[in-house]
């Protein structure tokens, strides 16, 4: 079964442009996730030189059915322009489905053979399909046994000519799976998900910098429990960021959402896992007017969605802390090396300290002050503190800062008193 599109081969890796190897072969593991894969193994073999020799990448999912191939094909028979339109939204909100991802194979391969089996009216079968990088507009389907024994489904999908070497897959390709994986596996734990790498599992706890589990939340009116898990990873998440998950007493994820201090122009990358029977029947859709028509149903606006959410926020902050107040330390560092800080003479010891103290306080409270700058930026808006604060308008520093970025209560309350004494 040969199949020709409309939509160009080139016009396709126009489209596809950027991505790069260690995206693509994340969106295989993606599209095995989708299929409601609950492991997925990557295998490869190398040469003496360090060439790649062979990669695939299986999963234990539900396959492609051949009956709607053309469907999980669906981006080969759309405009250039629908297809742009839809990667969009696949990279912010969605992973491999749709099929995007089974065709970035070109930034790193030759040709890519996808050997599947499926269910269909309680007859196992089997095919491949195959698509080579100057065609990506053009696959070639076989159906080759429509009564497979052994009742398993999945799919692996090999490569041909891979063009990147066994260091790459050591030292990038691994690691950047480890933290584009990591709050997912982390996620789905206690159900047995896993990524295996030549037999053995994606070691995704090497991203992990700070953890507490077993934390239980109560709220007393109803004796609601909520367990909670908090992680603080070294790298970041890519495109996931720093969120909650809400999780049913079955263990299955209902919501996710950002924390409080998710893109706070620092580098404090974690995850929130929330469980608890509350999300049984909870509605996290219901605007506020919503909730209160349904007065007796679970939604954000009930009080003991209120209470989680400032218990979460209050660890969050208090985690948060001792972090900012060690990356301060390095920041000041940093700023010494590059010259931002001015030369002080021996005499004006007190004054740089005073100085760097101030700096570093201002940074714990918000970061986003001393973010995108460039050099120059940094020497004037660290004189400008210097000056202020060696003035007799120190107390003027605080209305600076408060009309760059908001401040909460208890940070206007430690800066304006910090800055008093």
């Amino acid at each position: 079964m040969a199949n020709n599109v409309n939509i160009t081969s080139t016009g396709i890796k126009k489209v596809l442009r950027l991505y790069n190897e260690k995206q693509a072969l994340a969106e295989y593991i993606w599209n095995g996730f989708d299929a409601k894969a609950d492991t997925i193994s990557i295998d490869y073999t190398a040469n003496a030189l360090g060439t790649i020799e062979s990669l695939s990448v299986a999963d234990n999912g539900y396959g492609i059915n051949f009956s709607l191939l053309k469907d999980k094909f669906n981006p080969f028979y759309e405009s250039e322009k629908a297809l742009e339109q839809r990667i969009h939204l696949h990279k912010s909100t969605m992973h491999g489905k749709n099929g995007v991802g089974r065709l970035t194979f070109f930034t790193f391969a030759h040709s890519a053979e996808w050997n599947t089996t499926y269910e269909e009216n309680g007859l196992f079968k089997n095919g491949s399909i195959q698509v080579a990088v100057g065609e990506l507009n053009h696959y070639e389907a076989k159906l080759l046994n429509e009564d497979v024994k052994g009742k398993a489904t999945g799919t692996k999908v090999s490569f041909s000519n891979v063009q990147f070497s066994e260091q790459s897959m050591e030292l990038s390709i691994i690691p950047y799976l480890q933290a584009e994986f990591c709050w997912f596996l982390e996620l789905h734990k206690n159900r047995g998900f896993s990524i295996f790498i030549n037999g053995e599992p994606l070691a995704y706890q090497d991203n992990i910098i700070d953890q507490e589990d077993g934390l239980v939340f109560r709220y007393p009116e109803s004796n609601t429990i909520f367990k909670v898990k908090f992680i603080q990873w070294k790298e970041s998440l890519h495109k996931e960021l720093s969120k909650n998950y809400f999780v049913n007493h079955k263990g299955q994820e209902v919501y996710k959402d950002y924390t409080t201090l998710n893109k706070k122009a620092d580098e404090y990358y974690h995850s929130v896992f929330i469980e608890s029977e509350f999300f049984d029947e909870f509605d996290f859709s219901s605007t506020d007017y919503e909730a209160q028509v349904k007065l007796y149903a679970r939604t954000k606006s009930s009080p003991e969605y209120k209470f989680l959410i400032k218990k979460v926020n209050e660890l969050l902050r208090a985690k948060r802390k001792p972090f900012l107040k060690e990356f301060s330390n390095k920041l000041m560092e940093k700023y010494a090396l590059e010259g931002v800080l001015p030369d002080f003479q021996e005499s004006e010891a007190a004054q740089r300290t005073d100085l760097v103290e101030t700096l570093k306080l201002m940074y714990e409270l918000q970061p986003k002050l001393f973010s995108g700058l460039s050099i120059d930026q940094k020497k004037a808006f660290v004189r400008l503190t210097h000056v202020l604060l060696n003035s007799n308008e120190r107390s003027q520093l605080f209305q600076v800062i408060e009309g760059i970025v908001e401040l909460e209560a208890e940070e206007k309350e430690e800066l304006s008193s910090f800055l008093a004494g």
